[in-house]
């Protein structure tokens, strides 16, 4: 996680007079790290990692100019500038910091003159650029220098200035990284405070032929740590679309454009192909900066596949398109360790029935048989679910002890997840299906996954019409398994894996009634959503009821109240987070993006089971069901004082 400390430059001429003034903000967002105090005793303490980035002005930052001249005392040229500002450097991150500097007028990121002074009155602008020896036209330009303060013990040792920036240079059009601080590596200590310094000093020329006018133009600067995160920033949608922004550092995957026609009045939102190694995606939200502003003005969250309403032309024509940002949330721990999981589930605030919440009502826990991370949140029943479809794929995690989860393989042969990755083109015609964990000749044979010695009879993921980026690192390193496909609107990452009823529940028999709640694909500790059921925990039928879904955990259609419209709208919206994933069958995903279902724990019969349905106008809260051997999405639910 970063703290951001932004810095306002503002820089103003009136009548020939250049004036530059400093404002100052404090954003912060929370992050540990881990240090050992021997002075006394053997201990381990935990250190708020606190790092600031304040900007004292050190000149009057007064320069009278007249045409044709230099800021630069008695003409020369840029040598002293119109002032300079020392930003100060405060932190204690092991891994180090970087400093971010962007131009803008009038405090607009996407204003097209976001880099030049402009004038209130006439106009006129004074172009962002280095100044070069023998210019004609007006420009105005900033460096950085590096500041030794041994009084205060402030040194530049391992502080570099980015190349350019040591010299006059045009102030940036985007966020760019103008000084970076990489903490020597090896150090035994994480607690030590990096102070340095540095000196900005900001220039102007105006041209003989500019016009007098009051000409004002900022920077901004942000620090960001480690030293190699990078710092948010607005994005502009293409005019006709819905364009969505990975918003953030490392992330993967790659979306196109949603196409808005002119006379739209809704959308429903595509499922994220993006993946943060560490992070849970929680959905989408028009703001940039929602981390450090979740309860501003205007800022809203979306789930993945909500459908939004607007008003008919607001992103087409003269427009620009809608903007959506990734919302990413570190995770807190592991998704097995009990006690962190009832620590940060407790610690969430239930989301409202009305679907609408901010960051406090999700976190992010990781699973530690592949390292995937899923966000997670307190929902309208009172439960902690998974707010991510099951990813988890072929791994060797040991799971001979029932450690990783309840019931599968936990045989000491075969207790790991290496059957998961099997072919993604494999079909449901073969008579021994691998797909379906049973003999679908009529014979009814068990196939026992903790003890069967054919990883193929284990096969519970399907996907085959996403196509891995890079095969190579598969089974090996399969946790980053981003997809790619022609069409980049559609979202892929965020459906998952599908599974079959068996693998879901880690079946030993064929026939079976009622709920199977004792093993699972899930974590330990989560479990499958009960299905038929309104009243029971961690069911499908509860969150519905708690969402205002019909009393008894009937099916919500066109005669319900309320509707399948209102359901769906409301699972499908933030935090809640359901997808239209489809169901595999057949050899190929079907009804993707229009329908979506959910494993219950609970058997119909032995060919079916049920599952949560759903659909834009009709919701089966756990009465839907689903033949076993078809591939279906999974979502884990535990309580918060488990």
């Amino acid at each position: 996680m970063k703290r951001n400390i932004i810095i306002d430059g503002a820089l103003t001429a009136s009548g020939g007079l250049m004036i530059l003034t400093l404002m100052a903000g404090l954003l912060l967002t929370g992050d540990v790290v881990r240090a050992d105090d021997t002075a006394v005793v053997q201990t381990s303490i935990t250190v708020p990692v606190a790092c600031t980035l304040r900007g004292t002005g050190t000149d009057s930052h007064t320069a009278t100019l007249a045409p044709n001249t230099y800021s630069g005392a008695s003409g020369t040229e840029y040598e002293n500038g119109i002032g300079k500002t020392t930003l100060t450097a405060i932190c204690n991150d092991d891994n180090g910091f970087s400093i971010y500097a962007i131009g803008f007028t009038g405090n607009s990121y996407d204003s097209e003159n976001h880099t030049k002074l402009v004038g209130s009155n006439t106009g006129g602008t004074i172009t962002t650029k280095a100044y070069a020896s023998g210019d004609t036209a007006s420009n105005w330009s900033m460096k950085l220098t590096k500041v030794t303060d041994t009084s205060e013990s402030y040194n530049p040792q391992n502080l570099t200035i980015s190349t350019g920036y040591d010299a006059w240079i045009a102030v940036p059009a985007s966020f760019t990284k103008v000084a970076q601080y990489k903490a020597n590596t090896g150090s035994s200590t994480t607690d030590t405070t990096l102070g340095v310094k540095l000196e900005t000093t900001y220039a102007a020329y105006i041209a003989s032929n500019q016009a007098a006018d009051t000409y004002v133009g900022q920077v901004k600067y942000t620090m960001v740590h480690p030293y190699d995160e990078q710092p948010l920033q607005p994005q502009t949608a293409q005019s006709g679309c819905i364009n969505y922004f990975p918003n953030g550092s490392n992330v993967e995957g790659t979306m196109g454009c949603q196409s808005v026609s002119t006379s739209a009045t809704s959308a429903t939102l595509l499922a994220s192909n993006f993946s943060r190694q560490g992070y849970g995606f929680a959905g989408w939200s028009n703001k940039f900066d929602y981390a450090n502003n979740s309860n501003q003005e205007g800022i809203k969250f979306y789930g993945p596949q909500e459908t939004i309403t607007f008003t008919a032309g607001d992103y087409t024509g003269s427009n620009p398109g809608l903007s959506l940002y990734a919302v990413w949330v570190k995770s807190q721990g592991n998704l097995q360790d009990s006690s962190k999981v009832a620590t940060v589930c407790n610690g969430l605030t239930q989301a409202p029935t009305n679907g609408t919440a901010n960051l406090r009502s999700v976190s992010a826990l990781t699973d530690q048989r592949d390292n995937e991370t899923y966000a997670i949140a307190k929902l309208a029943d009172g439960n902690c679910w998974m707010i991510e479809n099951l990813r988890l794929e072929s791994t060797n995690s040991d799971n001979s002890t029932g450690a990783l989860a309840q019931g599968y393989g936990t045989s000491s042969t075969y207790g790991n997840f290496s059957g998961l990755a099997d072919a993604e083109n494999t079909g449901f015609s073969s008579t021994y299906s691998a797909n379906s964990l049973y003999s679908n000749d009529g014979s009814n044979d068990t196939i026992n996954i903790g003890t069967n010695n054919n990883p193929e009879a284990r096969m519970p993921r399907y996907n085959n019409l996403n196509t891995p980026e890079d095969t190579s690192n598969r089974p090996q390193n399969p946790t980053r398994n981003i997809f790619t496909n022609e069409n980049t609107t559609v979202g892929m990452y965020s459906y998952g894996n599908y599974y079959t009823w068996h693998a879901a529940i880690a079946d030993t028999t064929y026939y079976y009634s009622g709920d199977h709640g004792s093993t699972s694909l899930c974590p330990k500790g989560w479990r499958l959503p009960i299905g038929n059921q309104s009243t029971v925990n961690y069911s499908f039928g509860k969150l519905s009821v708690s969402l205002g879904g019909p009393e008894g955990g009937a099916a919500a259609n066109s005669n319900s109240t309320p509707t399948g419209v209102v359901m769906s709208a409301k699972l499908r919206s933030y935090p809640n987070n359901f997808l239209y994933s489809g169901v595999f069958s057949e050899s190929s995903v079907n009804i993707r993006g229009s329908y979506g279902y959910y494993w219950s724990s609970t058997s119909l019969h032995s060919g079916s089971s049920y599952c949560l349905g759903l659909a834009g106008t009709d919701v089966g809260p756990g009465t839907s069901s689903s033949g076993k051997s078809g591939g279906v999405s999974i979502r884990c639910v535990i309580s918060p004082s488990a």
